[in-house]
């Protein structure tokens, strides 16, 4: 263990407590306790929006070795809750590494606890499904009061976390120097300079908006790097808003929480359907996408989150390895006709991708732009051009 720290304290609304070390800052949060079986990854973990509202466990038990850049972030800010680790790295070793994980968390206001049995915790998550929880590394605040708190947050379903996460105003993602990490590098052309490599980026010809739910800076890399000018818009930006900016196409991201508390989006994504423009939906904007075409939604027991979840495409029968961050599904018996499931999860069989059968139309419950994740699925951006030039 990397020393010994004040104590922390996670409750969970089934009256299970963990007592471990605090790290990060001090203060204390409620959530919904979910578990991310990725390895590494948890700077793009803790600034992506679709956690927001949540105490995310890492299942891998050595978490911190190297450490957070100012590089790799996922959003403007930081988003989740609270963070569960085994074991907290006592040494940072990476050159591109700016702070510890601890220094990053208490810059931004976010409490964590190590030392706890996060193997116990996930097996507890897996069974019970994803629970209510309060995490506090506060030393005013005993156990009693602890669950108490943790049995009395609302929740998640219903509640519209989107609005909290979404950019305020519209803007144009246009870098021409776009600093690209290591990891990306197979996305496109690059060139050495200095400490990065920098992207040799086409020219932005293609106009799209992208609806801002929550979105990952990654997803803008990936959209730029295909040749697409994009302007991203608030959530809650109406269709006949979104159509003034003579967009080629209609890209809808991630972000957290409940689909169908997002009511306003799914009826501006109901009216961009009968314009005929290519839309493209990754993670909640696929559900969103699919609430506009008349399906719903549900709740899963625990989610995916993690860098390897299998998914199928029905079309060739080739399997990709996906990254995934979602607790909700489209229920597949819901959808009409003339939409096609054609992708699959081979864990659970639930709904991992949709198609249009006469609209230049289509979604993923994944993520292909990763960050963290493998990049069996980046050619799905190349996908969506091909549609943009085709229907342009």
């Amino acid at each position: 263990m990397s020393g010994l720290g004040p104590k922390a304290i996670l409750a969970l609304e089934d009256g299970t407590v963990f007592e471990g070390q605090a790290f990060g800052a001090t203060a204390s949060v409620a959530g919904e306790v979910c578990f991310n079986t990725s390895m590494t990854g948890y700077q793009e973990i803790l600034t992506d929006p679709s956690y927001k509202g949540q105490i995310v466990t890492m299942t891998y038990p050595l978490i911190g070795n190297y450490g957070i850049n100012d590089q790799d972030i996922e959003s403007y800010q930081t988003h989740a809750s609270g963070f569960i680790i085994r074991e907290l790295s006592p040494v940072v070793s990476n050159y591109r590494s700016d702070y510890s994980l601890d220094e990053y968390m208490r810059i931004n206001a976010i409490p964590g606890i190590q030392g706890i049995d996060t193997r116990a915790l996930t097996k507890k998550l897996r069974v019970r499904g994803a629970m209510n929880g309060y995490l506090t590394t506060s030393p005013d605040i005993s156990a009693e009061e602890a669950l108490e708190k943790a049995r009395n947050w609302p929740g998640l379903i219903g509640v519209d976390f989107v609005k909290e996460v979404t950019h305020k105003s519209a803007f144009e993602w246009d870098k021409k120097d776009e600093i690209s990490p290591a990891f990306r590098l197979p996305y496109g052309p690059t060139e050495l300079d200095g400490r990065v490599q920098r992207e040799v980026l086409p020219d932005a010809e293609i106009p799209i908006v992208a609806y801002d739910f929550g979105i990952k800076y990654n997803i803008l890399r990936m959209l730029r790097q295909h040749g697409f000018k994009v302007t991203v818009l608030p959530a809650n930006t109406p269709s006949a808003e979104a159509l003034k900016h003579k967009p080629a196409g209609i890209f809808l991201s991630n972000g957290p929480g409940d689909p169908s508390a997002v009511t306003y989006a799914v009826q501006a994504v109901a009216e961009l359907l009968q314009k005929g423009l290519p839309i493209f939906g990754i993670c909640l904007g696929h559900q969103i996408l699919s609430l506009a075409m008349g399906g719903k939604t549900s709740k899963l027991k625990f989610g995916h989150r993690g860098a390897n979840q299998p998914v199928k495409d029905r079309d060739t029968g080739r399997v990709e390895i996906t990254s995934q961050n979602h607790g909700f599904t489209v229920d597949s018996d819901t959808l009409p006709n003339e939409v096609d499931v054609n992708r699959i999860n081979l864990n659970d069989q639930t709904v991992e991708g949709l198609r249009h059968k006469n609209k230049p139309v289509f979604c993923v419950q994944y993520h292909p732009e990763a960050s963290p994740g493998p990049h069996d699925s980046s050619d799905l951006f190349n996908e969506f051009r091909q549609m943009v030039e085709k229907h342009s």
